[in-house]
């Protein structure tokens, strides 16, 4: 199975199935000298471990990150390093009611196709169990950045039809950790706390949307042609698994804009260069002028219901899936540390190669 491999110079190799041993990740071209605070990894793996709060799995996973090379003394030493996180709590015998049958909008039937075996525990490798290998790189990533002033946060903008209408300089991060569904606002977050629990028992799931901005990015990250800043980040973001969807600056909302009122100007500002409005979302030409990057992400209700579904299995008969096990009602609360640990892999590679293109 190829596609395990993600960037350039810093690039991350993801192992590990949701049923397995361990999940696991390799990081190789992490320059030397960077503080590892492990507490800070243990952080952010907590905010994407499952059975977290009311509205999420219940599965139950400490998700404890284990550096096995690559870190000495608190910091890097340029050379390979290796996070382990075992699994603790799986609980294989809930799948055995679909070893046979291919459960609607899953990945099993096209596994099975394409390999002709595969691991219908949890999922296996197409499981999300696999991110907090993501998760654990990208703190990595975050610790990199965080040399230069590079801050990434990102938050809960919508579920199902409630969507946050205020803007995020109006409320503030700080605001994003003090709710289990982590919106910025109190009061919309209410509601959709309300709405997610109202979703689960019905036994079915429901869809969201993630809004992302990175902060402090300096001029010039991204390559022209194919390696374009915000394509490094559409790809990330829709290697995420149940990611139906990415759009930066004012995507889609340009449709209806005509270009006198889209186009950013240039303006000084204590001397630096600025843009007046960021529609370009932080991007002009697939590289980065400077101006904040900010994009949405938006995620499918997740597949697995807890309602009888008609499917076909491995024989070609129609059959009943029954919903069972552990699963989330909507899965944007514990997406947002992935969305965002994508996004710092995409920056710390881009500004290890914006760091080669000048002598």
């Amino acid at each position: 199975m190829a596609g395990n491999i993600f960037g350039q110079l810093f690039r991350i190799s993801t192992f590990g199935e949701s049923h397995g041993v361990a999940v696991g990740v390799v990081i190789d071209g992490c320059p030397a000298g960077v503080e590892i605070d492990v507490s800070q990894i243990q952080i952010d793996l907590s905010r994407r471990r499952p059975g977290q709060s009311s509205i999420v799995t219940q599965r139950k996973e400490a998700d404890q990150v284990s550096i096995q090379s690559g870190v000495f003394e608190g910091k890097t030493t340029g050379t390979p390093i290796s996070l382990v996180i075992m699994n603790e709590d799986q609980k294989s015998r809930d799948y055995d009611h679909i070893k046979d049958k291919f459960r609607p909008s899953h990945a099993d039937y096209t596994y099975h196709e394409k390999y002709g075996i595969r691991d219908y525990r949890g999922g296996g490798r197409s499981s999300a169990r696999e991110t907090v290998a993501r998760v654990a790189s990208g703190a990595v990533a975050k610790s990199l950045l965080s040399k230069y002033g590079i801050s990434i946060h990102a938050y809960v903008s919508q579920v199902g039809s409630l969507r946050l209408t205020k803007d995020i300089s109006e409320l503030g991060f700080d605001h994003i950790e003090e709710n289990i569904v982590r919106c910025p606002d109190p009061e919309l977050a209410e509601q959709m706390i309300s709405l997610i629990k109202e979703v689960r028992k019905d036994g079915d799931t429901i869809g969201g949307r993630i809004t992302c901005i990175c902060s402090g990015i300096p001029v010039g990250l991204g390559e022209p042609v194919f390696d374009k800043l915000h394509a490094d980040l559409g790809k990330a973001m829709l290697s995420i698994n149940a990611v139906k969807g990415f759009e930066y600056g004012s995507g889609f909302g340009a449709i209806s804009m005509r270009g006198s009122a889209h186009n950013d100007i240039f303006e000084k500002e204590n001397e630096q260069v600025k843009t007046s409005t960021n529609f370009s979302g932080g991007i002009q030409g697939g590289i980065s002028n400077g101006m904040p990057i900010n994009f949405n992400v938006a995620f499918k209700p997740v597949a697995t219901l807890m309602k009888d579904q008609d499917s076909l299995n491995t024989a070609g008969e129609d059959v009943k899936v029954t919903g069972k096990g552990r699963h989330d009602p909507c899965v944007v609360p514990r997406a947002v540390p992935i969305v965002e640990a994508m996004a710092a892999l995409v920056l710390a590679d881009h500004l290890l190669r914006s760091r080669v293109n000048k002598l």
